[in-house]
């Protein structure tokens, strides 16, 4: 059973839904009418659902890649590290950096990420005002309660949005409720 194009081409015309050229999608596109179908939640036919009729996202490709990458150079680290000169002169491997580096490098990124930590907070300290300063407590926006004064009936609109006074507050959680 060769390869006919004849038949293929019969094939093609009687199947209206297998599209060989740009113009046959044009004029099927035209043909056809608005269907909008949504994707059933429960249906495990594919295995990934819309995402996986469309290939994989940048993001999981990314991952994937320097996932991959991370475990080569701590590969290359670890050989490099630990397996003695002889072994990488027998194999051809004659120029690489000073051993003393593979306890360098760890610890300077160590002390880094220490400093870098501590330096964040430090920077938030500063930025804190003094508990008893009014910053903690008022800022450009808050708002005072305006007076307001519900209509007598059966509905009462909502009060403004506003903020409660420390005095309120204190009342309410330091009064002697008996």
């Amino acid at each position: 059973m060769g390869w006919r194009p004849e038949s293929l081409k019969e094939e093609d015309m009687e199947d209206r839904h297998s599209v060989s050229s740009p113009r046959r999608i044009l004029s099927l596109s035209k043909q056809r009418r608005a269907t909008v179908s949504f994707p059933d939640p429960d249906d495990k036919s594919s295995g990934f659902g819309v995402a996986g009729e469309h290939g994989p996202k940048p993001a999981e490709v990314y991952g994937f890649v320097g996932s991959i990458s991370t475990v080569v150079a701590t590969v290359i680290f670890l050989v490099w590290a630990y397996v003695p000169e002889h072994w990488l002169h027998s194999i051809g491997i004659f120029y690489y950096p000073n051993r003393q580096w593979a306890l360098a490098v760890p610890a300077y990124a160590m002390v880094t990420v220490v400093l870098a930590l501590g330096f964040y907070i430090g920077l938030n300290f500063m930025a804190t005002p003094s508990p008893t300063s009014l910053n903690t407590m008022f800022d450009e926006y808050s708002r005072e309660p305006m007076s307001f004064e519900p209509s007598i009936g059966d509905e009462q609109p909502i009060e403004p949005i506003a903020d409660i006074g420390i005095d309120r507050i204190n009342d309410l959680m330091f009064s002697d409720v008996k």
